[in-house]
């Protein structure tokens, strides 16, 4: 560590830390990946070592580049180059233009990363948007080679359980442990679908509804269409279901995109296309062209706005200031309640006579609140004493289009509201005990029979016996 400066947290997985660090000779910007190492028993945890293993190896303008490795006080280190954010950043974040041109990008360099892997017999097995990193040029690199392994012998069992559920290839879900590069090429076309939708294309919330959505959409195979479907470990036959017209799911999508994306989610592994064919289909000939990767919107970290220019949004009406959420609650305070110089002055009411009731204060008329509510027509709403306004404004559309809770923004009441409310909880609970002292407290039970077994004991009517116990006496 003494030649490198720690920087922020970049993230935080399974088995360590990644954190900004700079070189002190050069001054070169890196990421350091700090691996918690095991009992002195278990030693450096397995998926460390594949991870250096196949970066030691494979060297690509597309795949991440491993600078140097590390011991430091039980603790491996991984130094990386520093890369700026990821695809997953891109496809959520919506102020990120995404067109046909920047797709088409990714997807080439997502494929010759993939293709370069596959040429040396490497699985990535882990192929996700999370894992596409995006540098400050807006280069794309395949990273976290973690699960990756070795693959050739025709007979070497793996294990299933690679890739997160929603890139994780039909063979794989039904518990195949004879497989090939048709695995990373089923992510390659999920990754490819949610750039175009701008969301996961298969979201299943377990092995089994993750198939049930892939059979939703693409239908339910048939034998001639997976030969050997039947013969993996967990086969379970699904209800038949025809396939859904992908023009319908992806509208803006031209037609090579879609072949291109069809021959990527084959069910049948020995058909699925493989990624060096998937460079040489005629989508990536087609117009628009692939863009430079320079060109690609990027992320700065420490910036909220994308460094790409994006097309002018429709002009929206902006609220103002006075329509703020704690405007708004202020107002309705105010409005609710005398004004606080009128309370700070007022005396508490006199006692009421012991054979009277204290009279309710008048109400003051309504006062409308001016609000964007959807919820009334004319977009005004009235709050009277007494009346039911909450004290949050929850519920209450400010922009018209999301309430607050909705923003998930609950404003608060400053001290000096609170006091103020204090001194009126303090006056309305005097006045009603002044006005419930000499009401009958028989009276409470409405219009209750006396031989009622509540009324026993007082009234000498027949019923259970209370004995000494009185419930209106208050020292009981």
């Amino acid at each position: 560590m003494d030649r490198y400066h720690k920087g922020e947290v970049l993230g935080q997985g399974t088995f360590g830390l990644v954190t900004k660090g700079i070189e002190k000779e050069t001054g070169r910007i890196c990421a350091l990946k700090k691996i918690r190492l095991g009992k002195v028993k278990e030693g450096i945890n397995g998926t460390a070592l594949r991870e250096i293993k196949c970066l030691k190896e494979l060297h690509h303008e597309h795949v991440i580049q491993m600078i140097d490795v590390f011991g430091h006080k039980r603790n491996l280190y991984l130094v990386f180059e520093y890369m700026e954010s990821d695809l997953e950043v891109i496809i959520k974040d919506r102020r990120y233009p995404l067109e046909r041109a920047h797709v088409k990008a990714y997807l080439k360099m997502t494929l010759e990363a993939v293709a370069y892997c596959h040429k040396n017999w490497v699985l990535h097995r882990d192929l996700k948007p999370n894992n596409l990193l995006i540098g400050p040029d807006g280069n794309l690199k395949l990273a976290d080679f973690g699960l990756a392994r070795i693959y050739g012998s025709p007979d070497r069992r793996l294990t299933s359980q690679v890739f997160q559920e929603w890139y994780r290839a039909p063979e794989l879900l039904y518990g195949a442990k004879h497989y090939a590069p048709s695995v990373d090429m089923w992510a390659v076309g999920c990754i490819f679908a949610e750039m175009m939708l701008r969301r996961p294309f298969f979201q299943g919330n377990s092995i089994f509804d993750q198939l049930g959505k892939v059979f939703a959409a693409l239908g339910t195979p048939s034998e001639e269409q997976w030969p050997g479907m039947r013969s993996l470990p967990d086969f379970i036959e699904y209800v038949h279901t025809p396939p859904m017209d992908k023009r319908q799911i992806f509208t803006t999508a031209s037609e090579d995109a879609l072949n291109l994306l069809t021959r990527l989610l084959s069910f049948d592994p020995n058909r699925r296309i493989t990624a060096e064919e998937a460079l040489q289909h005629r989508y990536f000939k087609t117009s628009p062209m692939a863009c430079p990767f320079q060109q690609l919107p990027r992320f700065s970290r420490g910036s909220e706005e994308p460094q790409l220019a994006q097309p002018a949004a429709p002009p929206m009406a902006a609220p103002r200031p006075s329509d703020s959420p704690d405007e708004l609650r202020k107002l309705a305070l105010r409005r609710s309640f005398p004004p606080r110089e009128a309370a700070a002055s007022a005396k508490l009411p006199p006692r009421a006579p012991s054979n009277s009731v204290a009279a309710a204060p008048a109400t003051a008329p309504s006062k409308p609140i001016e609000t964007t509510s959807g919820g009334s027509s004319n977009g005004v709403m009235t709050a009277t004493p007494g009346s039911a306004m909450p004290m949050s404004m929850e519920g209450v559309s400010v922009t018209g289009t999301s309430s607050l809770m909705d923003s998930g923004h609950r404003p608060g009441l400053s001290s000096d509201d609170l006091g103020y409310l204090r001194k009126r909880k303090l006056m309305m609970d005097q006045a009603f005990d002044d006005a419930g002292q000499d009401v009958d407290r028989d009276d409470m039970f409405g219009d209750v029979d006396d031989s009622s077994p509540r009324r026993s004991g007082r009234s000498g009517q027949p019923g259970l016996d209370f004995g000494s116990f009185d419930p209106w006496d208050g020292a009981n």
